[in-house]
């Protein structure tokens, strides 16, 4: 079988191409050439080498995005090891149930996180080592502790006789329907990331820089700030600070990037922010994912900010991006077509193709770049994997023009008066309300246990809500069974660390909100 590395597809094929002095990576630590990166990421995978790890052994990484978090990805990989980033935001007790199922033997977390990756130590048993980004004299009892200068500075590494389907990368999913899973990826998925949706839609090429305001542990976030221009031998713009519209439109301005992705809840906050209007002037293209973008944010990003937005899904299983808008061509409130590589379903509850348009049901995806399955997860791996084709969850139409429109989580569709209502049309309704930032709409039980749509709502800066106001505005631009019979003001809603709407958090909060006479 021939051997493949996606690291030496994303970094040493330059080398060899003469384009190592090509910025490849800019952030707050320094600047580094492909040539400084390729010779950081070789010395990191002799380092984890040298203190035990093994092929195929899992990697896990709590870090702030940086050259740490980027060469100990990439690093691993080349080692023929499997790195599993992690979310920054979880708690010790939530650190050390990935850790324990995922069996790593090595962590590596940044400063900041090492009062959580010391709780994480009781319940991960297996456990070996910790490596800190940089000295602390934090101890951790029962392991090794290493400092990462330790593997920067190791003899390099050649790569690890890997091939297209060896495991190269875990990711866990968010966790917003249940306890997060390990989808295993292969080396071959993130080459196929590249040459479709980032070749054929966003038309990368290696003048891009590239800005993601989601993190290196996300799925979208590795292929934006990673596997993309890598693998053109384009620029990344590295950001470890949490994201604020202030500081990133001041990276932004200072960095110049030609392509931005974020997800729609950090869109609402950049509307809702004073930055400039001009703070998005190099930017080319953005790009939008994690949830479906309302076609009401879409409009007043591009007109305020001049910058058009592409809607698009992916999973964590599908590693990226699989149906998207185009440039130039975007049709607001969608999701647009297929990516080229991909084929799309749209299934009824018994798994039957639903041909005609405007039918809901749950779409089906079929790809180069989709998981194995999930780690140690039989049963819901046979659920969610069907052969070739891709379970992913969501509900959807198919529109008379081509495009398809995300009614939400397969499991978020809701009845009202016995019809199907989509929380997402009532939400995009909504948003209209210049008295409305964010909003999610979800289902509550009324007096008689009956469900019916209940919205919560972010007021606008400056504005105050008035819940019969709103539910007005509803009744006016839908029919009226889709109303929310209540509203909750709430000051932010809840979110994972992604960015998604944490919806089965919100459905326990609302929970008693329509009392008994509440309903018109």
């Amino acid at each position: 079988m021939a051997g493949f590395n996606a690291v030496d597809y994303l970094l040493d094929r330059h080398l060899r191409d003469g384009d190592g002095g090509r910025t490849a990576v800019v952030a707050p630590s320094g600047t580094l050439t492909y040539a400084d990166l390729a010779d950081a990421v070789h010395r990191v995978a002799g380092g984890l080498t040298a203190i035990g790890v093994r092929p195929e052994e899992r990697v896990m990484l709590c870090m702030v995005d940086g050259i740490e978090l980027l060469t100990g990805i990439l690093g691993a990989m080349y080692a023929g090891a499997v790195p599993v980033p992690v979310s920054t935001m979880v708690t010790g007790a939530e650190l050390g149930k990935v850790l324990a199922d995922s069996r790593a033997r090595v962590l590596c977390v940044s400063t900041e996180f090492t009062a959580a990756a010391k709780e994480a130590l009781e319940l991960a048993p297996e456990l070996r080592s910790v490596v800190l980004d940089r000295a602390n004299p934090l101890d951790f009892p029962g392991v090794d502790t290493h400092d990462w200068t330790e593997l920067s500075t190791s003899d390099p590494a050649a790569p690890f006789d890997t091939w297209e389907d060896s495991p190269a990368l875990w990711l866990y999913t968010s966790g917003t329907t249940g306890e997060p899973k390990g989808a295993m990826h292969r080396h071959a998925s993130i080459r196929a990331v590249c040459e479709t949706y980032a070749r054929n839609v966003l038309g990368i090429r290696d003048g891009d820089k590239c800005f993601s305001v989601a993190k290196l542990f996300f799925a979208y976030g590795i292929g934006n700030s990673a596997f993309f221009p890598f693998s053109v031998g384009a620029c990344t713009v590295l950001e470890p600070g949490r994201p604020s519209p202030r500081l990133v439109a001041d990276r932004v301005r200072a960095e110049r990037p030609t392509l931005f992705f974020g997800v729609p809840t950090f869109y609402s906050a950049l509307l809702a922010s004073d930055i400039p209007d001009d703070s998005f002037l190099s930017v080319r293209q953005a790009v939008s994912a994690g949830e479906s973008l309302p076609a009401v944010l879409f409009e007043r990003f591009r007109d305020r900010f001049g910058v058009e937005i592409l809607d698009g899904i992916g999973s964590t299983e599908a590693l990226h991006i699989f149906l998207s808008n185009r440039p130039g061509a975007v049709v607001p409130g969608t999701t647009g077509v297929a990516v080229p590589g991909y084929d799309v379903e749209i299934r009824d509850t018994a798994g039957a193709p639903i041909e005609a348009t405007g039918e809901p049901g749950e779409l089906f995806v079929r790809g180069p770049s989709t998981a194995f399955g999930y780690w140690s997860r039989y049963e819901t791996s046979k659920r969610v994997f069907q052969g070739e084709w891709l379970r992913t969850g969501d509900s959807y139409v198919r529109n008379p023009d081509g495009t398809f429109t995300c009614l939400g989580r397969f499991n978020d569709m809701l009845k009202a008066g016995g019809i199907w209502v989509s929380p997402s049309e009532v939400e995009q309704r909504l948003l209209q309300h210049p008295d409305v930032a964010e909003v999610a709409v979800v289902a509550a039980p009324d007096e008689d246990g009956i469900e019916k749509p209940v919205a919560c709502v972010v007021p606008a800066a400056g504005h105050t809500v008035d819940p019969d106001v709103l539910i007005e505005f509803c009744r006016e631009g839908l029919a009226s069974f889709k109303r929310p019979r209540a509203v909750v003001v709430v000051a932010e809603l809840p979110k994972t660390a992604t960015g998604k709407i944490r919806r089965n958090v919100i459905r326990e909060q609302v929970r008693g909100s329509l009392r008994p006479g509440a309903l018109a």
